[in-house]
């Protein structure tokens, strides 16, 4: 069938536009596919150590934990979104130690040498707060 010059433009531009539009749509459903709902605890990963704290629901668990000096405690981020461990209180961090950013599944250890009471707590999150003493 003969098209004028101007419908075969006008067809191809709609061929484009179409095949422009799928690619979209299918860019689109991948992407909301891989993500993930913040809030989320990942249940993955066994079974919490003696020596271990989990953050998972937004709260570090336990929150408070007693343990002997030179013990290496280890704390494993369950929970969906970043969080940190850091030493002191929301506001005033006292240097002893700083996690960084803790993604999912991230850990961070820390050696307890001293005797005392250590307040802790999530930068990021400040009403996540924690107390290790050590004896």
């Amino acid at each position: 069938m003969y098209l004028p010059r101007s419908f075969k433009k006008l067809r191809i531009l709609l061929y484009s536009v179409s095949v422009l539009f799928i690619l979209i749509v299918i860019s689109i459903s991948l992407i909301s596919g891989c993500s993930k709902n913040d809030m989320t605890t990942n249940t993955t990963g066994g079974t919490q150590g003696a020596n271990e704290i989990f953050i998972q629901g937004m709260a570090f668990s336990p929150s408070n934990k007693t343990i002997s000096i030179g013990t290496t405690l280890k704390w494993t981020n369950k929970d969906g979104v970043n969080h940190t461990v850091t030493s002191g209180i929301p506001g005033a961090p006292s240097g002893l130690f700083d996690s960084g950013n803790l993604s999912s599944n991230g850990t961070f250890n820390f050696i307890f040498s001293q005797v005392g009471t250590f307040k802790f707590y999530c930068k990021i999150h400040s009403s996540m707060t924690g107390t290790i003493t050590v004896q």
